[in-house]
């Protein structure tokens, strides 16, 4: 994956609430499936609506990314911002409320709920924040946001395939 200040050709950025459960996970989810496809010239991010600078992820979260072999031990948390939205080729919201503060910010044209990208049961649905629940809710939405990325990519494999 290319560092943040190597250039890319596409940029893509998750958005929850507080950028330490659903888009850490969706950010690491999605790191390890553009490396699986070579997609080295992609660049992975995110950020919270109301999140605090440097905060870790979760512990739910943390054992969710582990049980599937990904580390968020690094992560740290960062505030959405204007110029995070306007580097970004496609915002993947979370929820509409999510999907609103991005429009706020200017990045109508670029975002779009997570959820809808996930085919079959589900689909188009908001992924709610597991926040505070038990191991199985952050499985659950750590196994949607897998489909939604894989979704995702699928459908952005005709613009971005090396």
């Amino acid at each position: 994956m290319p560092r943040k200040d190597e250039p890319t050709t596409y940029n893509i950025l998750f958005v929850c609430t507080g950028n330490t459960c659903r888009s850490p996970l969706a950010e690491a989810v999605a790191r390890r499936a553009l490396e699986r496809r070579g997609w080295n010239h992609v660049r992975v991010d995110s950020a919270g609506t109301s999140a605090a600078w440097d905060a870790p992820a979760s512990a739910g979260s943390l054992q969710a990314a582990a049980e599937m072999g990904l580390d968020l031990s690094d992560h740290r948390s960062q505030p959405l911002t204007r110029e995070l939205v306007e580097q970004a080729d496609i915002i993947l919201a979370m929820t509409p409320s999510h999907l609103q503060a991005v429009e706020a910010m200017g990045g109508g044209a670029q975002v779009s709920l997570l959820g809808e990208f996930i085919s079959g049961p589900g689909a188009g649905e908001p992924i709610e924040d597991p926040f505070g629940g038990p191991a199985e809710e952050y499985a659950h939405v750590r196994d949607r946001i897998v489909r939604a990325v894989d979704g995702l990519l699928d459908r952005l494999a005709a613009i971005l395939s090396p």
